[in-house]
């Protein structure tokens, strides 16, 4: 089954303790020390840090020069950072929440995505890399909640990267900010500070495109990605204890996302479930079941099951209504392997 490739976190020369925004900023860090042309952009990004703090101390190590506040234009932000890339710096431009890069939607789809293609390769900008931190389970109502990953999914040109944890999301981001192609890079900003794990301090990579699989299993596949992947996991165990054997999969990159991965899982055990917080019409778990039950038509068991948010705009006061939670992920199980 295709997966990472990388030594085991004991084997790193050295690895600290961090939550998934240091674990950012660790990466933010070796990415401009070894690299002159790496630089980072966005709203309050420099003595600030930003709104989460992920670029603290950066501007202070590298200069103002590398690490600048823009104005509060996420239009300017994306077309500055085009035109940057275009002249061959790396730069790293930070949205300051998912909900608010759709004002720069027509730069990175119109422009970002299809500058190599528009002049057969004679020039592009495939040293940008877009950070936003997208997602609910902060209380932070329509404007700060949404997941728009699968706006950007549908764009070729692009390639798209959720972490779920802190060792994931450096080796993740060091990889995006090296790939040759513009990477939207979403962060889970729900398990910034909780998720924490042993974390190697110096420079290594995750490559992207390919899937990992979290825990083997015989029964069902369940398949998602970021701090859903939180749900997910609690809901196996729960599934465990019924004797039910669960394959978890963290797709990781969404586009291009790891089909081989996915469908190799599917044969084996005859079913899957797709969890993610973006509402369900439209959601990228519809692409996944489409193109898994074309591949897996005849291993298939049960029909593919989704548990989304819901299609209404985010609520506030309802908001542990509308994430789909590890409660809602067992009793599809439940459902789908008593198909």
């Amino acid at each position: 089954m295709a997966k990472a490739t990388l030594p085991e976190i004991g084997n790193q020369p050295k690895s600290s303790k961090m939550n998934l925004l240091q674990a950012i900023n660790s990466g933010l860090d070796i990415a401009m020390a070894t690299d002159q042309r790496v630089l980072c952009l966005g709203e309050d990004i420099g003595q600030f840090g930003g709104v989460f703090r992920a670029t603290s101390n950066l501007q202070e190590k590298y200069g103002r020069d590398r690490c600048f506040n823009t104005p509060l234009t996420e239009q300017g932000i994306a077309g500055f950072a085009i035109g940057l890339a275009a002249q061959g710096s790396v730069p790293v431009a930070e949205i300051q929440f998912a909900d608010y890069i759709f004002p720069a939607f027509d730069q990175i789809v119109n422009e970002a995505a299809k500058f190599r293609y528009r002049s057969g390769d004679e020039f592009n900008c495939g040293g940008l890399t877009i950070r936003t931190p997208y997602g609910g389970g902060i209380d932070g109502g329509l404007y700060h909640s949404q997941s728009p990953e699968a706006y950007f999914c549908h764009t070729p040109g692009l390639k798209v990267v959720i972490p779920r944890n802190a060792y994931q999301a450096k080796g993740l981001l060091l990889s995006a900010i090296r790939d040759p192609d513009p990477v939207i890079f979403f962060e889970p900003k729900a398990i910034y500070r909780a998720s924490v794990g042993q974390v190697p301090e110096g420079d290594y990579e995750i490559p992207l495109e390919v899937a990992e699989v979290v825990q083997p299993g015989t029964d069902i596949t369940l398949l998602g990605w970021g701090a859903q992947m939180v749900q997910i996991i609690k809901a196996a165990e729960l599934a465990a204890a019924e004797g039910i054997s669960c394959e978890v999969i963290d797709l990781r990159s969404l586009l291009p996302w790891d089909r081989d991965c996915v469908a190799e899982s599917v044969t084996k055990t005859g079913r899957l479930l797709i969890s993610h917080e973006a509402p369900r019409t439209g959601g990228y778990a519809g692409e996944i079941a489409a193109s898994i039950q074309q591949h897996c038509f005849l291993s298939l068991e049960a029909p593919i099951s989704r548990v989304t948010g819901l299609d209404t705009p985010f609520p506030l006061i309802h908001e542990k209504h509308y994430l789909p939670d590890y409660l809602k992920i067992f009793e599809s199980i439940i459902a789908t392997c008593n198909y």
